[in-house]
């Protein structure tokens, strides 16, 4: 592999670029993919099966050739308001799953380091926190508070920035009060349909950790489904 490369991959990966490494493995010669700029070579021969694969986060031989694809994608961004037992458990899944965690709770007494070790605890209400943190459509939030006054204002961000998995735990009932104030608070019945609500698939657990399984099978079950 030459070393120009080389420092185009750690570079990318520095900057946090979403991008595939391609080798020959015949000759070693490699190449940088990037979505929406041509492929040389002979890599420009396998150029929609790279690409398929670079959408399905593989890293895999392209079927009847030499030719290796390592994907390179940013993890998904969960951020969970809500220091709460179910917290807890949704952190042990994402660690499996390569998901980067972040927590909002403006009351420390929750939201604790102790409560909460190695992971990103912001204490500060949503609309002050949000202000640290860099979303994307490839960010999924996750409502846990019960209580309006914390669970709405994040809410309405995730609606407002696309991303591409709004949750909120809460009965129907409580559900339906959370809709009527996103009604009032102008948002659009298409927008609101998007948050999943009472949050989580239906597994029929009762538990904090499998409420939390429940929950994080949604996500996985977005993730693909959206293809991010």
């Amino acid at each position: 592999m030459k070393i120009e490369i080389i420092r185009e991959t750690l570079k990318n990966k520095s900057l946090k670029k979403e991008f595939a490494l391609i080798t020959n493995l015949i000759n070693g010669d490699s190449e940088i993919f990037i979505p929406g700029i041509n492929l040389t070579g002979i890599f420009s021969k396998y150029f929609n099966e790279i690409e398929k694969t670079f959408n399905s986060n593989k890293n895999c031989i392209i079927e009847n050739s030499e030719i290796f694809v390592q994907t390179f994608k940013n993890p998904i961004k969960v951020i969970i308001v809500g220091a709460v037992d179910i917290s807890m458990h949704l952190i042990d899944f994402a660690k499996n799953l390569n998901f980067e965690i972040i927590i909002i709770d403006p009351r420390g007494y929750f939201a604790s380091k102790e409560r909460f070790p190695n992971t990103k605890v912001i204490n500060k209400w949503p609309n002050e926190a949000f202000n640290e943190i860099e979303t994307n459509s490839k960010t999924a939030l996750v409502a846990l508070t019960h209580d309006p006054k914390i669970d709405d204002d994040a809410l309405h961000y995730a609606l407002k920035n696309k991303f591409f998995y709004i949750g909120a735990l809460g009965s129907k009932k409580t559900h339906e009060k959370r809709c009527l104030r996103l009604i009032d608070a102008k948002f659009k019945k298409t927008d609101i349909e998007r948050i999943n609500g009472p949050i989580g698939i239906k597994l029929g657990g009762k538990s904090p950790s499998e409420i939390a399984l429940s929950i994080i099978s949604q996500i996985v079950s977005e993730k693909y489904k959206n293809k991010v």
